[in-house]
């Protein structure tokens, strides 16, 4: 974006999106942050509908025919209680793609209807850690990481309402870091809700009539399979569909580009190729970026996209569909990391491709 224009984010858009990201929303659990998204799309949309799992869906002309769907997911990567042991420690399981090894020393919340119980991953100390006979350092697994929130017994923990069960998350929020960065656990994928909610708005502001009924999507589950989209999908019928979520910067070390392609923060969203992405719409969003000087990135899939586009390309006899992607470096870790520049450009290309769709667009191969 150049320096001279001046940016499409508000000032109460950004203070959305600190407390969007800020909020909790694991897997499975993701009521509280669907309220606040809903609260921040209501002014933009003509009526919304939640399911029963609690996919939220914001629809403008909902009266319309034909269907158009932009969406997201919601939800964010977890941890749930599995074990107390005699002697008051916490083990875990997962709820979504954790990454057990960055949990040692990190601060975390433990949801319980008493309310949050802070705890902490306890790893021994570098003096004390017992070395196997190959003389290597133990490493964090899923069976030998743990919780430590103070209590002795087993009963001090159960005293605190924490029951099998709990979901956990980590406690780190939003920063932002030089050169228009923005860093928080679970951008992947609120960012991709918040984007979605800033195309519906300037549709609002810019008094856009769409010729289409658009169904702006918050979905849940995302993040155990896709499971929000599969319901959801079947329940709107769409005859487009245009997803965003967020894809690897590959330029960090310790990744090999040879597999997964190449993708950098601050060049763009990425649009994907592969099975699941219909060509059509896919060149409709690149005419569409090239038109309006939005730069972008490609990025190809061997099978699956491994995000909520398979959920409705494959549903209803097929529904065209593409991916729109933001490139985020360190996924799935506390320190998620996306640049200013990408989230403006993503909105731009996801709002134009919607004034770009008709009816009468042709989305048939032969």
């Amino acid at each position: 974006m150049s320096k001279k224009q001046k940016s499409i984010l508000s000032k109460e858009s950004l203070a959305f999106l600190k407390n969007y990201l800020n909020n909790a929303s694991p897997t499975g659990f993701e009521k509280e942050g669907q309220k606040l998204w809903l609260q921040y799309l209501q002014p933009y949309i003509d009526k919304h509908f939640v399911d029963p799992y609690g996919s939220v869906v914001g629809i403008i002309n909902p009266d319309a025919p034909f269907k158009v769907v932009i969406e997201a997911h919601a939800d964010e990567i977890s941890w749930f209680v599995n074990y107390i042991s005699p002697e008051g420690l916490i083990y875990v399981i997962r709820n979504g793609g954790s990454d057990q090894q960055i949990a040692p020393s990190k601060r975390v919340n433990i949801h319980t209807e008493k309310g949050i119980v802070k705890a902490v991953f306890g790893w021994p100390a570098i003096h004390t850690r017992n070395r196997g006979s190959d003389g290597k350092e133990p490493q964090p697994k899923v069976d030998n990481i743990f919780l430590d929130c103070g209590a002795r017994s087993k009963k001090e923990v159960e005293d605190l309402g924490i029951h099998v069960g709990c979901v956990i998350t980590f406690e780190d929020g939003f920063e932002e870091l030089n050169y228009d960065y923005f860093i928080c656990r679970a951008i992947d994928n609120r960012i991709g809700g918040f984007m979605i909610a800033e195309v519906a708005r300037l549709l609002k502001e810019h008094k856009q009539s769409l010729p289409f009924g658009l169904y702006i999507v918050n979905a849940v589950q995302e993040e155990v399979g896709l499971r929000g989209a599969e319901m959801v999908a079947k329940r709107i019928n769409a005859n487009v569909a245009i997803i965003t979520d967020v894809t690897h910067d590959s330029t960090t070390p310790m990744i090999n580009k040879n597999i997964e392609g190449e993708v950098r923060c601050g060049n763009g969203p990425s649009i994907t190729y592969g099975p699941a992405v219909h060509n059509i719409l896919r060149d409709l969003v690149i005419k569409t970026a090239r038109k309006n000087d939005i730069p972008f990135q490609r990025h190809a899939v061997s099978r699956s996209t491994g995000t909520d586009t398979d959920a409705f390309a494959y549903t209803n006899g097929g529904t065209p569909s593409a991916l729109i992607s933001l490139p985020l470096r360190y996924m799935h870790t506390t320190v998620e990391m996306v640049k200013k520049s990408d989230i403006e450009h993503t909105i731009q290309l996801i709002y134009h491709t919607l004034l770009a769709i008709t009816p009468k667009t042709n989305f048939q191969y032969l």
